[in-house]
């Protein structure tokens, strides 16, 4: 490795993107991106769900300019990438694997690495939205069993009211709540109907409105005393500090996917729990790779509300072993391996692979 004074600088000798076979179409393939250093050490990281578009931009934009960029910490990584146009997934990727190659070298768990103190966490599952509101009852007691203890319902318009009672009827201590994906406006119908939860004791209400209304979500905020949560709102850093200024909200929902990995994601766990709000750590990833990364950030003092998991029966084959998965709705964190805690089934990544590609620096 080259040397710059006292500090170890990372050259990135090899960088492999591989896209999975997915069974979707409504959905990209996730795309997994690693990265290996002069020592042959490798870190991983995911774009959930990339389009065309993206991997094109992973080939021949991100990834090249990684490979001509030399850091000596992750957090300097991002300087690689900072004057190409904005896209928080490919981004994230490209972050989550460089931070994930820094802690593998230093033979350190993400979660240290990052800062978190936590040895487990408390799970949390969504469930959308069902044909019949007795479909959701069977299925929140299908997660109940499996040991969720907290579930997170999407609700619309015209389906909040009666599914929200009918859960609370059959799992009366359960911690509920519901994410309206920016689906209601402030009609008095809808205000109406966003007031009538305020008084069930749910955990949160999750983005009412548009994710650029923050003036409206501000309102909503300060006149409800369930919590206002944001998500969609959030897409880079800036979008934490903007909405902790407008009183958007009193509860975030980090994902590093949206926000641009895990250099970004630290700062606005960070930020928003010394701002007062409550945070967790949702989560976008299609494979275990960009899980256990959040399971990483979820590690953090900050992030003090359950961490989104897969639930019970959506589990396929993945391609990280052991899989990233709550027992008994708990996730333990990784702390006996360094880097992610979870190893790539090079194996089962071959069999999900339907288009790889492996790029070197041009004067390697």
């Amino acid at each position: 490795m080259a040397q710059t004074g006292s500090a170890t600088t990372t050259r990135i000798v090899e960088l492999e993107l591989l896209r999975l076979r997915t069974s979707s179409s409504e959905r990209g393939a996730p795309v997994l991106v690693r990265v290996s250093d002069t020592e042959g050490v490798s870190g991983w990281g995911e774009v959930p769900a990339a389009t065309p578009r993206q991997w094109t931009s992973l080939e021949t934009q991100f990834a090249p300019a990684l490979l001509d960029h030399v850091w000596n910490r992750p957090t300097e990584a991002g300087e690689a990438w900072a004057d190409l146009p904005w896209d928080p997934a490919v981004a994230g990727a490209m972050d989550t694997a460089c931070w994930d190659l820094w802690s593998r070298r230093r033979h350190t768990p993400l979660s240290h690495a990052l800062g978190g103190q936590r040895t487990a966490l408390t799970a949390g599952v969504t469930l959308p939205q069902q044909k019949t509101v007795e479909s959701v009852v069977r299925e929140v007691n299908r997660q109940v069993g499996a040991g969720f203890r907290r579930i997170r319902l999407e609700i619309s318009p015209g389906w909040d009211l009666d599914v929200v009672h009918a859960v609370q009827t059959s799992f009366p201590f359960l911690v509920l709540q519901v994410d309206a994906g920016g689906r209601y406006t402030e009609s008095p119908e809808h205000l109406e109907a966003l007031h009538a939860l305020d008084g069930l004791g749910l955990l949160a209400i999750e983005d009412p409105f548009a994710s650029d209304d923050l003036e409206a979500h501000a309102r909503l905020t300060s006149e409800l005393r369930t919590p206002v949560a944001l998500y969609r709102s959030l897409t880079c850093l800036e979008d934490v500090d903007e909405v902790i200024r407008a009183g958007a909200g009193n509860t975030v929902n980090v994902d590093p996917a949206r926000l641009g990995g895990l250099t970004p994601a630290r700062r606005a766990v960070d930020r928003a729990a010394d701002a007062g709000r409550q945070v967790w750590c949702g989560s976008s990833a299609a494979t275990g790779v960009g899980r256990a990364a959040t399971v990483a950030l979820a590690s953090l003092s900050g992030a003090t509300l359950p961490v989104e998991m897969p639930g019970a029966g959506r589990h396929g084959r993945d391609v990280v072993s052991p899989p990233v998965r709550a027992h008994e709705g708990v996730v333990p964190v990784p702390l006996t391996e360094s880097g992610l805690g979870h190893g790539v089934d090079r194996q089962v990544l071959a069999g999900r692979t339907a288009k790889s590609v492996v790029l070197a620096p041009p004067h390697a």
